[in-house]
């Protein structure tokens, strides 16, 4: 079982920029995938980010290429989503998931969710 705890979200300006964490608690080590998604108001749950606990390895959407940057640390059992060059588009409820497989932009391969944390970029 694990249990993820997003944190650090808020209103910004377009152009600005925010930095979510995601905590994670339990047997971390069994979701060795940890990604972002995020869901618009009245819109699906989109992908947004992923990273590999062992290898750092990432992916990303094309949306948020070159804005947004994932992150993890080890020892503190936590990924960083930075984000940079926000933009009203960006505004968004934003969920941290983990998984057990490998790295995904498919929700169906995320089985651990957190409660989101809102964002909201104003023009």
């Amino acid at each position: 079982q694990v249990q993820l705890v997003e944190s650090g979200g808020g209103l910004v300006q377009a152009g600005g920029s925010l930095r979510l964490s995601c905590a994670a608690f339990g047997r971390p080590g069994s979701t060795p995938t940890v990604g972002w998604f995020r869901q618009a108001l009245g819109k699906g749950r989109d992908f947004v980010a992923a990273i590999r606990w062992s290898t750092g390895s990432t992916i990303y959407a094309d949306s948020v290429w070159g804005r947004f940057t994932i992150s993890r640390d080890n020892a503190k059992n936590t990924v960083y989503l930075q984000m940079n060059s926000l933009k009203p588009d960006d505004t968004a409820v934003y969920y941290c998931a983990a998984g057990a497989g490998p790295l995904s932009r498919a929700r169906s391969q995320y089985d651990y969710w957190g409660q989101g944390t809102q964002v909201t970029v104003s023009s």
